[in-house]
Order: C-alpha cells, then structure tokens, then sequence
C-alpha cells in the first residue's frame, strides 16, 4: 500500500481530533466496544475456570476487531475516495486526546467556579479512583495523573501501532486498552477474568508509555524530568503508567501518587516525586502545552519513518 494510504488518514485523523474531539452525539466505535466487553462480562464471568473464561473472551474480541477492520480496509483500498474519509474518520476514532483535554479543563473549571465538591463529581467521570473525599490539591493531581497516563494509552499507543499496521492493528490495541480499562482490576469481581486482558495491555503499552516518557522530558525542556523517569518511573503499581507520571511530576517539580480508594478498596500506589507543592492552574495549562507538543513531535516522527519506510 503506498505510504500516503497511511500517512494522509494519520494527518486528517489527527486533525479531527483537535478540531472536535468526541462529541458525545457522534457515534463511536469504543463505546460499541465496550458495550460488547460488558455483554460477554456478564455472560462468562461467573462460575469455575473464569481465568480461562477470561481469556478467550479477550483473545476472541482483539482477533474479532483486527480482522473486521482488516476486512473493511481491504474492500475500500482500492477506491481513494472511498478509502481516505473512511481511513481518516478511524483514525480520529482511534484517538482520544482533545476529549480528554477537555474534560480536564471541566474538572479545573468546576474547582475554580463551583467548589470542590463540584470538582470532585465532575472528576469522577474520567478517573476510576474514588472523588468523594480528595482535597483540591488531590484533585488537581489527579487531572495531571489522568492527563499524563492517558496521553501514553489515548494518543501515543494509537499512533506507534497504527504506524505498524494501520487501522487493524491500531483498533485491535483499542479493543485490549478499552478491555483492561473495564475488566482489567485487581478487585475480587475481576482478577481472575480480566487477569489476562491486564497483562496484554501491560505488554503492548510498554513501549509507548516509555516513548511518552521521553517526550514529555524533552517537551518540557526538563533534565529533572528524566532524572524523575530512571528515579521514581518504576514506583508505580503499573509497570507502564509510572513513566509518564515521573516524567511530567519532574516536569512540574511535584508529587503524585499516594494512596487511594478504588471500587471500596485502599490501594496503597508509592509517591512518584518528592516535592509535595500546591498545584494550581498554572501546572494544568503548562501540562496541556507539553501534551499538545509531545502529540506533534510523534506525528512527525512517525510520517517521517513511514517516508523513510
């Protein structure tokens, strides 16, 4: 396929995003997704053998989503008017990055305007840690948490497999990521049937989370940032999620992690960081320019190696 078949739907894909990010009116592939994951959930975890269950019902739906949209790009490859809207739509589809600046934006507006509490509600809709009793300082942590993780798995991720393999290989990530992110805890309903779907998401996030690292360092112009990645990236509870966090608290000279409740349960994550400082809205605007750069710098990188490719 000639790498303009790639490179156009990545740039259109990417612009999409910026322009209109998810507008909840707007049908979406993930929430298909999920629907499909919380159906088989219900039907399979239950009973004996719900590690096995687990896993073929992870291993079914990645092959099932790979090979539906392998099958949709073979039947519009050849027709260029056909194939670039279609392509570009996927992409955007793919990706999850101005939404996710806004919601942080929402959460960083109802702390300003309407109090904590409001925060907090207006926080648990992006975060699954529990809000009800956060201070405002673990609130605005959180968003930053939030912001910097997701960069990795909402925007990077997407972008180095879509690299790989195109649409199929980069919507059958987004089946494993949207998996992990409803059946992947460690809770006593869970750890056995979404055992596997965490590990794999483990596995493929490992190279992106450290890429996301790395640029958010060199966005941020920050030697401390990637002092922060080799001291603390590895503290996290997650094997991947530490790296982008380190990187953005050296960035921003601060703390995150601490312990939290999830679903009833004190999790007790390490700090990432040493200098516990009040954050404000400064962090959150310094902390949505070095997204929006690191997004750009990979852009680049990957049309560039498709080029080169």
């Amino acid at each position: 396929m000639d790498t303009l078949y790639i490179i156009i739907p990545l740039f259109t894909g990417l612009l999409l995003d910026t322009l209109i990010g998810d507008p909840r009116w707007l049908p979406h592939p993930i929430r298909l997704f999920g629907n499909t994951i919380a159906a088989m959930e219900h039907q399979f975890n239950r009973g004996s053998g719900k590690k096995l269950k687990g896993i073929l019902t992870t291993i079914f739906l990645v092959i099932v989503t790979g090979t539906v949209f392998f099958a949709i790009i073979e039947l519009i490859k050849e027709k260029p008017i056909v194939y670039y809207p279609v392509a570009s739509v996927f992409v955007f589809y793919g990706l999850a990055n101005r939404s996710l600046l806004d919601e942080a934006l929402k959460v960083n507006r109802k702390v300003n305007k309407e109090g904590l509490s409001a925060g907090r509600k207006q926080l648990s809709q992006i975060v699954g840690r529990e809000t009800s009793d956060l201070s405002e300082n673990q609130v605005r942590s959180a968003i930053l948490e939030t912001l910097s993780e997701n960069l990795s798995d909402g925007v990077i991720a997407p972008l180095f497999y879509y690299s790989l393999g195109g649409i199929p290989l980069m919507f059958a990530y987004k089946m494993v990521n949207t998996l992990d992110s409803m059946i992947g805890y460690k809770n006593e309903k869970y750890k056995k049937f979404g055992f596997f779907a965490a590990k794999l998401d483990d596995v493929l996030n490992y190279i992106p989370a450290r890429i996301t690292a790395l640029l958010i360092a060199l966005a941020g112009f920050s030697r401390r940032a990637l002092q922060f990645i080799l001291r603390y990236g590895n503290k996290h509870s997650s094997p991947n999620a530490g790296y982008p966090e380190a990187a953005l608290a050296g960035v921003l000279n601060c703390r995150f992690g601490g312990p939290n409740y999830y679903h009833n349960q004190l999790v007790n994550k390490p700090h990432i960081g040493a200098h516990e400082k009040k954050l404000g809205n400064k962090d959150l605007f310094i902390t949505i320019k070095i997204n929006i750069l690191v997004t750009l710098i990979f852009s680049m990188v990957c049309i560039l190696l498709l080029i080169a490719i």
